[in-house]
């Protein structure tokens, strides 16, 4: 394997020099610059990152822990971060946890390992403690674990009594929930605080179904549909569902029992992913999450952190949703 000594003899420079040139430090002289170039082109030198980021303390590479890659909206997280992350520098380390505990604790060492500079988590099964104890810089999606941790959200109050009252001008008059796991901390259960409010308030009947076991494929929603809502549903005459592959699993199930959609039901989903801006039929009602915003936010909170980490930074950042008018309200 090629050495930076390697390159340091071929070139007739010493090894400082060839590291200043690399790291553009220090002034070199344009003729030493050339030879030192035509060396590595020459030997294909690929500096070893891993000894770089041990001399300079910074490796350069964000890890981006996620609940699933295969669902829309994070797939377009994902997206936007490298795209963000990439405009000021850093490569990332795309972890997929799928919920599962024991792979997001072994990304967050496997991070660790590789020296990454700070992690953003749009996964959270660890205990809050985990999160506290990390000491790279971390900012966190659509979760507040410590008031010394940055966090990103969309404002998801807002976003549930959007939905739940457009559902209500619409003429519902017996509404249902189907939300995440409320029994877990998460910013994304305001939507369904922001319900149950905006129904009592309007004296609305409401029910709420968790979907604590559901994944995140279209097949897996429209089991959990099939499983929970078959003997019920036709006892509601709006679903108010906290993600748009559910909602749209839903409008499916409708149409194949006989259920019009919206005479019959009303259905708004959450997210406007990308998955569903591009669904020719139905159009769904939905609320929006600017994603792209979420994400570029995301990646200056980490770098500020990192650039911050001896003073830990209680920044935080909601972003406005808005509704998306379509077939199924």
């Amino acid at each position: 394997m090629v050495s930076i000594k390697d390159v340091a003899k071929h070139a007739g420079v010493s090894v400082t020099t060839v590291s200043r040139v690399m790291n553009n430090r220090g002034y070199i002289g344009e003729a030493t610059r050339k030879k030192v170039e035509e060396a590595i082109k020459a030997l294909n030198y690929s500096p070893n990152q891993i000894a770089r980021s041990l001399l300079s303390n910074e490796s350069h590479l964000i890890g981006l822990i996620v609940p699933e890659i295969r669902h829309p909206f994070f797939s377009e997280i994902v997206h936007w971060i490298e795209h963000y992350a990439s405009q000021n520098n850093f490569k990332i380390i795309i972890c997929n946890s799928v919920n599962d505990k024991e792979k997001e604790s072994g990304y967050l060492q496997m991070l660790k390992e590789h020296r990454a500079d700070g992690v953003i988590m749009c996964s959270h099964t660890l205990d809050i403690e985990v999160y506290k104890s990390l000491t790279m810089p971390i900012v966190t999606f659509d979760r507040i674990i410590s008031s010394k941790i940055p966090y990103v959200a969309s404002d998801n109050y807002h976003g549930g009594e959007l939905a739940t009252q457009h559902l209500i001008k619409r003429g519902c008059r017996k509404l249902l929930h189907i939300a995440g796991p409320l029994d877990f901390e998460m910013l994304s259960n305001r939507r369904f605080d922001a319900f149950q409010m905006t129904c009592s308030r309007n004296s609305i009947m409401w029910d709420v179904i968790e979907g604590a076991n559901v994944d995140f494929t279209f097949e897996d929603n429209y089991r959990f549909i099939e499983d929970n809502l078959a003997d019920i549903i036709r006892d509601f005459d709006g679903v108010f569902c906290s993600n748009d592959i559910m909602a749209y699993a839903l409008s499916v199930y409708a149409f194949r029992h006989g259920i019009t959609v919206p005479d019959d039901l009303k259905i708004i989903g959450y997210d406007y992913n990308s998955f569903i801006r591009t669904l020719q039929t139905p159009k769904l009602t939905t609320i929006k999450q600017p994603i792209e915003q979420l994400s570029k936010q995301l990646v200056k909170s980490l770098i500020k952190q990192m650039k911050h980490n001896d003073q830990p930074l209680t920044e935080r950042a909601i972003f406005d949703v808005e509704l998306i008018k379509g077939e199924t309200t």
